[in-house]
């Protein structure tokens, strides 16, 4: 049985404004991660954190998927954007940073209640 998705941020509407088909293939690779499988084109994003994964959907543009699935309840998704240049602008890394720092802080704080 798949994992649960949960959107941080702004990250779901994000997607929903990708072009067509890479918010498909996007929409894939993320249920890939669900059924705890490998997107076919991904890398770690140890830059951002420990655990995050970045897929990478090639279509005529680039775009860019951040999650995290290495929790037991579900896959996180970080933040999601368009690429445009050869390497990932720092305030998409700072912004999937801080987004991964606030679920860490949220689950820590749900966990001793």
């Amino acid at each position: 049985m798949p994992k649960a998705l949960f959107w941080l941020g702004s990250s779901r509407s994000d997607i929903r404004n990708f072009p067509v088909d890479a918010r498909r293939r996007a929409g894939y690779e993320l249920f890939l991660a669900q059924s705890g499988l490998e997107p076919s084109d991904w890398k770690p994003m140890s830059s951002v954190g420990a655990g995050v994964e970045e897929i990478r959907v090639r279509t005529g543009r680039e775009h860019r998927v951040f999650y995290v699935a290495k929790f037991e309840e579900a896959v996180y998704v970080l933040h999601a954007f368009e690429k445009k240049t050869r390497k990932t602008p720092k305030p998409d890394l700072d912004l999937a940073r801080s987004r991964l720092q606030e679920l860490v802080r949220t689950r820590r704080v749900a966990t001793k209640v």
